[in-house]
């Protein structure tokens, strides 16, 4: 979860480097650090707080911070607090090793007592500081270089990690190791100038040649020599494989919006379109074609059973893949949290079909439970944005988004990709099943094709969500509410307001309001409820008189035709009608800007919320 960056060659290191930690920063923002290192030595400034505060403290020490090679960090604290002694890079006792990491060193605690026992002493309490004095111990101990005591050293260690180091006496070559934890080598001039980063991100200025490290792989780079790829495990040289990155820098830059979030939840039309396009092949004819779904379609027509696992806001556009699919193609769809799944005993057969779903494609829960899965035999289908990714690398089959790069802390416009793909996903199989009608199979790809003008619209409500986060930026608790293929939406739009606003709220299925959240009903409580037309539309509408009998204050989401619920409402926000099934790809949107608005309005970082990072790369 944290950032790495790196960088050898002939280039001035340091603006590199803190450009790079700018882009990083929404990995990891608790503390930053870098190391500059030169014939003579290296210079190493960290701090507790964002990069901002590192470049402060760099230009008032007068730092010279001055060759062609560094390693910087930007950090997302597991082990010790915030502060200036936790935050990377890490120095070994005798000040010859430096190095950042990313990931968990779960049996650090064993192996900081041998070291103790064997004289050495740490300033920090990090796993960090453990690793990189057992590479100096064994390096030490076995006399000998740097890339042969990292490899042995990594082959004693348990856990997860993506590693930098640099041996003080030769700052022109670093090492670089992965295992369940992203890292990506940028490929200068000529193959002889190299770039470092936990994603490909901060070296697009630079260069689109790029290199992901996989599991057990460690690169030795050398100034103005050509990359060494070795295997962890047993030193075996491996081929490196160099990779064309399409990422268009201005998917990277804000533009005219204050925060990332806001850009991605206006990017939303495109972003929906891109997944569309090149698979709602003619929404008229009710073409669909779906690489991956395809090449398996023995597999997805005559499949039992389908698991969907996913973390996060993943995990809410899993339960509406579970009533699309379970309603489009009549197969059991079970969702798993991937944290959950892996720690008990599933059962899944080799028929079975286990649909993973992650924005990064490097989420550590889902990679382990990906790994289960096809263990057990099971055919995994991935869904995610990151072209290279470790779940796209590691599934049987599956399709990107295409959403583009998302910085933003709070997933928009990844959440809105995932469920057009498994409009699509459901679809397709129903078709493969015949277990849709064919009107309706018609009906949905003809309201898919003409979504993306729909969400365009429902944009335009962001000046009255502000007046009305005026009145309710300051409560202590929501309520969201929805039913059938929305309850997943409420259940988001929740989390959206918890995460960048800090006001608790809570998700619920509107007709579990009476089974006990209705208790915390009063006139101080507002309740967000989704209402737009749909088979469950009296029921709400019961619901709605539920809160109103307790003084509570009701948003509504309604379609723009309904007077019912508008004269019933404290507040309506009113959005296009579409068919149920696809209802949740406008329906979120205003809970979006709501949870935006809000934020705002209460003075917080939207893009970098306290305690969470982006991609959550640890167990």
């Amino acid at each position: 979860m944290c950032g790495i960056i790196g960088y050898l060659g002939n280039r001035n290191a340091y603006p590199i480097l803190i450009d790079g930690l700018k882009k990083l920063e929404y990995r990891g923002y608790d503390s930053s650090g870098i190391a500059v290192f030169c014939n003579n030595g290296y210079k190493i400034c960290k701090t507790k707080g964002k990069v901002s505060e590192l470049e402060k403290k760099i230009f008032y020490q007068k730092k010279n911070m001055i060759g062609t090679s560094g390693i910087g960090h930007t950090r997302w604290a597991t082990h010790g607090v915030p502060d200036n002694i936790n935050a990377h890079p890490h120095v070994s006792n005798s000040h010859k090793l430096i190095i950042i990491h990313n990931g968990i060193i779960e049996n650090f605690h064993a192996i900081k007592i041998i070291l103790l026992k064997n004289g050495f002493h740490f300033k920090s309490e990090t796993d960090t500081e453990v690793l990189v004095n057992l590479i100096e111990y064994i390096q030490t101990e076995h006399q000998c270089s740097l890339e042969e005591a990292v490899r042995i050293s990594l082959n004693e260690v348990i856990g997860a990690y993506s590693i930098a180091i640099v041996e003080r006496s030769n700052p022109n070559t670093m090492i670089v190791a992965k295992l369940g934890s992203p890292i990506a080598l940028g490929i200068g001039s000529n193959e002889k100038e190299f770039f470092i980063a936990s994603d490909p991100i901060p070296f697009l200025n630079y260069t689109k040649n790029v290199i992901y490290l996989k599991d057990g792989e460690m690169a030795i780079i050398k100034k103005n020599e050509k990359l060494d790829l070795r295997s962890i495990v047993n030193n075996h040289k491996i081929s490196p494989v160099i990779e064309q990155l399409q990422i268009n820098l201005k998917e990277i830059e804000k533009g005219h919006y204050k925060y990332f979030m806001l850009k991605e939840i206006y990017e939303q039309p495109k972003t929906i379109l891109d997944t569309l396009r090149g698979r709602l092949l003619n929404q008229n004819g009710g073409i669909i074609c779906i690489d991956g779904i395809e090449l398996n379609k023995k597999i997805f027509t005559y499949a039992k059973h389908i698991t969907i696992i996913a973390c996060g806001t993943s995990w809410h556009a899993s339960l509406i893949g579970e009533y699309l699919l379970e309603k489009l193609t009549r197969i059991p769809v079970e969702v798993e949290y991937a944290s959950e799944f892996i720690y008990r005993d599933p059962i899944i057969e080799k028929r079975d079909i286990v649909i993973v779903i992650s924005q990064s494609g490097e989420t550590a829960d889902t990679l382990s439970a990906l790994k289960l899965a096809k263990q057990r035999g099971s055919f995994v289908f991935g869904i995610c944005n990151v072209v290279g990714s470790s779940i796209a690398r590691n599934v049987d089959d599956g399709v990107y988004t295409h959403a583009g790069p998302e910085i933003g802390v709070a997933s928009t416009k990844s959440f809105t990709a995932q469920i057009t793909i498994l409009v699509l996903l459901a679809l397709t199989i129903g078709k493969y099943r015949s277990t849709i009608d064919k009107h309706l199979y018609h009906n949905l790809c003809e309201e898919l094709g003409n979504i993306t003008e729909k969400v365009f619209c429902t944009l335009k409500i962001d000046r009255y969500l502000k007046e009305i986060s005026k009145k309710y930026c300051n409560v202590k608790n929501f309520l969201y509410l929805g039913r059938g293929i929305n309850f997943p939406v409420a259940l988001e739009g929740a989390l959206k307001l918890k995460e960048i606003s800090y006001i608790h709220a809570e998700g619920y299925p509107a007709a579990e309001m009476k089974h006990g959240p209705i208790a915390l009903i009063d006139e101080k409580m507002p309740v967000v409820i989704i209402a737009t037309k749909n088979i469950h539309y009296e029921k709400i509408i019961g619901n709605i008189q539920e809160i109103k009998a307790r003084k509570g204050r009701i948003i509504a989401i309604i379609n723009e035709e309904d007077l019912q619920i508008q004269m019933l409402a404290d507040h309506i926000i009113k959005v296009p009608k579409t068919s149920e099934e696809i209802s949740p790809l406008i329906n979120i949107i205003p809970l979006q800007l709501l949870a935006y608005q809000i934020a705002c309005i209460r003075g917080k970082n939207v893009d970098q919320p306290r305690n969470l990072a982006k991609s959550v790369t640890v167990e």
